[in-house]
């Protein structure tokens, strides 16, 4: 499945968290060692898109999307070595549905919302024309891509995302399995995803008829000290949650429970039960 990392806390380079770490997201784009599946089987390759939004001195995020991996792509590398962001989101891709295209490639934004996604809804390609005819028209205009990914952050935002990020992911959540529920088709889901306002970041861990993918957060800054000797400490005061950890699995991270909403603010965490 996709690999994602979010951060909240003091300005830092992209690189301390994308580049430079000893299992870095590049590095896990090439092999992801921790998620096994039901059938005992590991995406280990995530070869299909990368992209990293940021905040910086602006309200709307920085982002940058490339269909290339995460690997092989040197505008990547350069960007990460040069640009700060008190709150990051990053994600290589392994596609369950659309295609190997930029358009597809997360984060997906809007106005000052980020969010990204590791997981898929089965069946979607049965419902996706019934899950967009629920989104807003002035929201509508703004999907560019095909994923069932993209499909879910804009039916959050027409659920009111903006207003109550927790009700929004719940009403969204609801509404998807409805409608698979009445087309016949047994609900199966699988959400693991991280969204943000450039002043809060939020993530969700949630699966139905499957096991939730892993999620963990770290406001330990002795998680980062594995890194590459010449990168920069991570600051004090900081939350990063991450698809899997970036110095490999330790008592420094705790893992978020299934079926959790969990809200940060630098090193503040709260989580709570979602469904």
């Amino acid at each position: 499945m996709c690999r994602w990392i979010a951060y909240s806390g003091a300005p830092i380079y992209l690189e301390q968290l994308i580049t430079k770490p000893v299992h870095s997201l590049v590095r896990q784009s090439m092999n992801a060692e921790l998620y096994f599946g039901k059938d005992g089987s590991l995406w280990s390759v995530n070869a299909d898109g990368t992209g990293v939004g940021w905040y910086g001195s602006q309200d709307e995020p920085g982002l940058f999307k490339d269909h290339m991996p995460a690997w092989s792509n040197e505008n990547l590398h350069e960007i990460c070595a040069q640009v700060k962001g008190h709150m990051v989101m990053a994600h290589v891709r392994a596609t369950t549905a659309g295609l190997v295209q930029r358009a597809n490639c997360h984060p997906f934004k809007y106005k000052n919302w980020l969010f990204q996604h590791n997981g898929h809804v089965a069946g979607y390609e049965a419902i996706k024309q019934e899950l967009h005819a629920q989104i807003a028209p002035d929201l509508y205009q703004h999907i560019k891509g095909s994923t069932d990914s993209e499909t879910l952050f804009f039916l959050a935002l027409t659920f009111g995302l903006e207003e109550n990020p927790l009700e929004a992911m719940r009403k969204m959540v609801n509404y998807v399995e409805e409608v698979l529920e009445l087309r016949g088709i047994k609900p199966h889901m699988n959400l693991s995803c991280a969204l943000g306002d450039g002043k809060k970041l939020y993530t969700t861990r949630y699966a139905n008829g499957d096991e939730a993918n892993s999620q963990f957060y770290s406001t330990n800054p002795e998680c980062f000290s594995d890194f590459d000797p010449e990168a920069s400490s991570i600051p004090g005061g900081s939350t990063l949650v991450v698809s899997e950890p970036l110095d490999r699995l330790s008592d420094k991270w705790t893992s978020i429970p299934a079926n959790s909403f969990v809200t940060i603010e630098r090193d503040k965490v709260q989580v709570e039960r979602f469904i």
